[in-house]
């Protein structure tokens, strides 16, 4: 063991810190084109930004950061600053506090709120999308948030969905699983109201929230999270499915090929009541208490869920159960399989705890997390579980406990946080981990080693770090930024549990503005040399997933050109080396773009994309290759008035299908 921690530090410090663990959001994979959330979901798309890294600035931009009120955590969440350079900013005798320079200005512009004026003001946004190839209207949201008398802000999401599943239920006679058919519903899943005042916080509704080092409680996706922030946030819309949900045999003719435009979809985090009381306990010391309780619906994949009735635990141990079956009444007398994997309302979950942290200065607190959750299952639905390998434990009630602990001085903060999982599994019971973070920071600069520990049986789903493999990890964080000259990011991670490695670096030349390259090098080893089976049913399996095993070697490179204060232009390729679980030969990657964004002051953005990606490039049948053409554009009018729009040409040059058009329309208004 003390051998293994030896390579994995060698490893670290050789490399210079390259690559990306999931449970770190920043500082973000590069820090600029951050304009709105459709500039977000196409950095997103074409591989720039991390699904973790999106997930935080979406959270962050609807949240807003007053710079001249925020914390230390707060702060640092912003895109490009170290802590050094947010402890330049807290200091009381600081002329720097709430002053930006005129590019972190520029650059955080979306980021930022100003103290609410007095009287009535909110926004409202409405989204909708549809293809060239829908047969149904198109689907709607609507994002409301209003505020700003005696502290009360109340916030929605509402959308209209065309084909919503029906509850789950057995029927009596086959004790086979059913669900409604797809059909039209008006859901409001997300709402909230609060009131903030000057020690105290309350919110009813939906909410995220997280604490410490997210290893006992997160749900904001933020790096630095002290809280619970309001929740009315959809997922984007990124491309059609298949217009029927059921197997192939159970489609008609007219559906068994066609694609529509996909419902909006959204996270289903806490729903219920939560709120912060914070006060002087002594001189110099602040106490800040939080609780929360919860009821919310939980959707499941069909992969996730145990049916006790068709696979006792006998079979489930022997690898003879499937994923779930799930039917759909089609006529009076037919059922027809469901090929969705998703399954909305499976169960309802109670929760709540809280979390108490002692700030004994702005460097200096320790903090104690605790909270408890309890599946119930209709009583319509039979005795179903979870199967191994779900994001919850079996069994019923499940939680965590943990103690985070943080202190700085000069350039180094130490971070660190132990926690323990408790479940009522069969043989498991739960288990321990922890986080240990040290970080050196400076102007422009910081270096991290984090160094973490997960045993066996720790199953949390409300951690930021859910698909973290068992055993010991080691990660190595070095950014470096030169005034407007260059900026350098590496980082390295290695786990013992499923002898995983990632790394990447990429490094980014500022000047001259007319040509601004940049090079980027990734790795990823995973399972090498190690036998045992990934579980798992439907042949579900992320990029990300932990029991994957091969390796990817990737070269990306780029030319941004700032040919003026108004026109911009990139050019990227990349090629990678995959070594596939089970394929003895390695395939070749390659992918390319090129991008134009032109603006018209802060009035009017326009911008276009031409993508290529190819999987396997000499395949001509297996993976993906598409050519993907992307146009979208912006337009403020008197400042209180935003509309958007989005238009995507895909081409599947594999598939040999007909092009897929997909039209996305935004109009924000301000009041």
């Amino acid at each position: 063991m003390h051998r293994f921690l030896g390579v994995l530090l060698q490893v670290g410090l050789g490399c210079g810190g390259l690559g990306a663990w999931a449970a770190s959001a920043a500082p973000y994979e590069v820090e600029q084109g951050f304009e709105d959330e459709q500039e977000l979901f196409a950095l997103w798309e074409d591989g720039t930004l991390s699904a973790e890294s999106w997930a935080a600035l979406v959270s962050l931009r609807r949240a807003g950061v007053d710079v001249e009120r925020a914390s230390r955590g707060a702060l640092y969440a912003l895109p490009g600053l170290t802590y050094s350079e947010v402890d330049a900013r807290l200091r009381p005798s600081s002329s720097r506090r709430g002053v930006l320079t005129e590019e972190e200005a520029r650059r955080l512009a979306p980021f930022l709120v100003k103290r609410e004026p007095e009287g009535v003001s909110g926004d409202a946004r409405w989204m909708t999308a549809f293809s060239a190839s829908d047969s149904l209207a198109p689907p709607v949201a609507l994002q409301l948030r209003a505020g700003g008398l005696a502290g009360i802000r109340v916030g929605l999401l509402a959308t209209w969905a065309r084909r919503r599943l029906g509850d789950l239920h057995r029927e009596p006679r086959s004790r086979a699983l059913l669900v409604g058919a797809p059909g039209a519903a008006l859901l409001v899943p997300k709402f909230h109201g609060q009131w903030m005042g000057t020690h105290a916080h309350v919110l009813v509704g939906t909410y995220r929230l997280g604490f410490g080092q997210r290893l006992t409680l997160d749900t904001t996706s933020l790096p630095a999270p002290e809280g619970f922030l309001p929740d009315d946030g959809v997922k984007p819309l990124g491309g059609l499915e298949r217009e029927c949900l059921l197997v192939e045999a159970g489609c008609d003719a007219a559906t068994r090929g066609a694609e529509v435009t996909p419902d909006f979809r959204w996270d289903e985090g806490f729903r219920g009541v939560a709120g912060t009381v914070r006060g002087a306990v002594g001189e110099g010391l602040l106490l800040t208490m939080t609780g929360f309780g919860s009821y919310q619906s939980r959707s499941l994949q069909r992969s996730e869920v145990l049916d006790a009735v068709t696979c006792p635990p006998v079979s489930m141990e022997k690898g003879r159960c499937e994923a779930l079956e799930v039917l759909v009444p089609v006529a009076r007398s037919r059922r027809e399989r469901l090929r969705a994997h998703t399954v909305p309302g499976v169960f309802r979950e109670w929760a709540g705890g809280g979390n108490a942290t002692l700030e004994l200065s702005p460097r200096a607190r320790v903090g104690v997390t605790g909270w408890g959750a309890s599946p119930v299952w209709p009583d319509a639905v039979g005795r179903l579980d979870f199967r191994p390998g779900a994001r919850y434990p079996a069994g019923g009630a499940f939680g965590a406990v943990g103690v985070d602990a943080a202190w700085g001085v000069g350039p180094v903060d130490l971070f660190v946080e132990g926690s323990r999982a408790f479940d009522s599994a069969p043989g498991g019971g739960g288990g321990w981990a922890a986080l240990q973070r040290t970080v050196v920071s400076g102007t422009g600069r910081e270096l991290e080693l984090s160094l973490r520990y997960r045993g066996r049986g720790f199953i949390n789903p409300y951690g930021g770090t859910p698909s973290e493999p068992e055993g010991l990890g080691v990660r190595l964080r070095y950014v470096h930024r030169q005034a407007e000259t260059w900026r350098f990011r590496g980082q390295v991670e290695a786990s013992e549990g499923r002898r995983r490695l990632r790394a990447s670096a990429r490094v980014d030349w500022r000047t001259p503005t007319w040509l601004q390259p940049s090079l980027q090098l990734k790795l990823r080893e995973s399972g090498v040399g190690q036998d045992e089976a990934c579980s798992g049913a439907d042949g579900e399996q992320d990029e990300q997933d932990s029991c994957s095993r091969g390796s990817r070697y990737e070269v990306v490179t780029q030319a941004r050109s700032v040919l003026s204060e108004s026109v911009e232009v990139t050019a990227r390729y990349g090629g990678a080396r995959v070594v596939e679980r089970g394929r003895p030969v390695a395939r070749w990657d390659g992918h390319a773009l090129v991008g134009l964004k032109v603006r018209a002051g802060d009035a009017a953005r326009f911008g276009a994309r031409v993508q290529w990606k190819d999987e396997d490039l000499s395949e001509h049948t297996r993976l993906l290759r598409e050519v993907r053409t992307t146009v979208d554009g912006g337009w403020t009018a008197l400042d209180a008035l935003t509309l958007r729009g989005r238009y995507a040409w895909v081409l599947d040059l594999k598939g040999r299908e007909a092009p897929r058009h997909l039209f996305q329309v935004d109009v924000e208004t301000r009041f």
